[in-house]
């Protein structure tokens, strides 16, 4: 028996072990990412861009800023290096701009940044990279053009005129990729030698379709109306932001989200995100100064309305607790053929003056962010759902800041990962308890000699 309690304590303790490698396993795992460097011919300069802080992944609506920020100044000729497959980890194993630049491969790459203005991304959500070579096509209104190095010298390029040249670049993974690696910073540096010969100025890009050294996630299929967590970029083109300039101090409203779904009484949802970032959205009666933020989206035709309108009002207000100036959306608002639905989102929808706000689903019904204002409001008959919702209306700076998001700390993934622990935690500290618990028998009966007797006083 004794045996037997031995073996079953040993047994618990083994499947706790398990069972707890196999957490701190599943919680090691990482996004697929990969970095983007952008920099520009001698004499030529970049926007002064907020650089990503350390950790932060770039989604595409931050993407979009960057871009678009940086062709405001810099050359209109783009040269877009895209590489196969490309990962933080090929800079840091052959040197280069993150690692020791001993024995690099990356030669010329580092003496193009050294002699330019540049900017680094080092952690790009590799889906968004994707989408780069389409939002140029869509910046500079031409379409882009695939070309070998060595066809480029039959090309007649302008500095007036504006391209986009598409240059591939292959890239073999494992202990064989260096020698590939370093052909390929050979062919660049042709690529921007013969550039600059002929006195073209240009802005190049280097990034990768797909990490190199990380495994992607397979996409689970959207069946049986499964809608699960989504990144704020697609495997489509990224739309970009809705921008809102002021007359006398430039961007000052950012506005960004996937989808954008509207709902009238028992009829069918609209999405109105395709109608609202494609550089034709009408922002009349939108303002911005140094306290209050109103962003105007008018539409036409929508749900049956003529004249329809989504109004995001926002407030700079100080509280004495934090001692720090707070973004509040005052209210959502709804105009529609001379009706009004107004939802109330200061309970939810703030953060710091200088952040923007993220928040995976803003909705009146789900966990609502939105509040009707009253019960007789006509926002009772009103359904509202806005997803991968980002938005900025202070201290923008041509791109949105770092992101406060709504979701809280203690998500449900965090919770099942705790309580799992303190279940394994507390089979280890039983089976321990079994162990330590065991004793062994200081006296035996024999069973073929006479039976031990103990005396009893009378």
């Amino acid at each position: 028996m004794t045996e037997e309690v031995g073996c079953r304590s040993v047994s618990v303790l083994k499947m706790a072990f398990i069972s707890l490698l196999f957490i701190l396993i599943s919680l090691s795992s990482c996004r697929a990412q990969v970095p983007l460097i952008v920099w520009t011919s001698e004499g030529n300069s970049l926007p002064a861009l907020s650089e990503p802080s350390a950790g932060e992944i770039v989604s595409g609506g931050k993407l979009v800023s960057y871009l678009k920020s940086a062709l405001t100044t810099s050359p209109h000729n783009v040269v877009l290096f895209l590489q196969d497959k490309l990962s933080i980890d090929d800079f840091t194993v052959y040197g280069g701009v993150f690692g020791n630049k001993q024995d690099s491969v990356f030669v010329n790459l580092e003496s193009a940044l050294e002699t330019s203005a540049h900017l680094v991304l080092p952690a790009l959500a590799w889906s968004a990279a994707k989408s780069v070579e389409e939002l140029f096509q869509e910046e500079l209104g031409i379409p882009a053009l695939h070309i070998e190095p060595a066809g480029l010298a039959q090309l007649q390029l302008s500095s007036s005129q504006p391209s986009l040249l598409v240059i591939s670049l292959p890239h073999t993974t494992g202990t064989q990729s260096k020698e590939p690696l370093r052909k390929n910073d050979e062919t660049i540096g042709d690529v921007l030698t013969l550039l600059k010969s002929r006195g073209v100025p240009y802005t190049a890009v280097y990034t990768g379709l797909r990490p190199s050294h990380v495994t992607e996630d397979t996409p689970i299929s959207n069946t049986r109306g499964f809608s699960g967590r989504s990144l704020l970029q697609t495997l489509s083109a990224v739309k970009p932001p809705v921008i809102f300039n002021s007359t006398t101090s430039g961007p000052c409203i950012l506005f960004w989200a996937d989808r954008l779904s509207v709902a009238h009484e028992n009829e069918p949802p609209v999405d109105l995100a395709p109608l609202t970032f494609n550089n034709t959205i009408n922002l009349a009666g939108s303002f911005c100064n140094e306290t209050v933020s109103r962003l105007v989206l008018n539409y036409r035709n929508v749900l049956g309305f003529q004249s329809f309108q989504v109004i995001f009002t926002m407030h700079k207000i100080f509280f004495p607790v934090s001692a720090r100036n707070w973004m509040v959306m005052e209210h959502v608002e709804l105009n529609y053929d001379g009706q009004t639905a107004l939802f109330n989102g200061s309970r939810g929808i703030n953060t710091p003056a200088e952040y923007s706000f993220h928040c995976q689903r803003v909705s009146n019904t789900e966990s609502p962010l939105l509040v009707p204002s009253s019960a007789t409001d006509n926002a009772t008959q009103w359904t509202l759902l806005f997803t991968d919702f980002q938005i900025q209306s202070f201290n923008v700076t041509g791109n949105f800041a770092y992101a406060s998001d709504c979701a809280s700390f203690f998500t449900p993934g965090i919770w099942m990962g705790l309580l799992t622990t303190l279940l394994m935690v507390f089979i280890l500290t039983y089976g321990l308890h079994m162990i330590m618990q065991l004793r062994t028998m200081d006296r035996f009966d024999d069973p073929k000699g006479p039976a031990i007797s103990v005396p009893q006083n009378e």
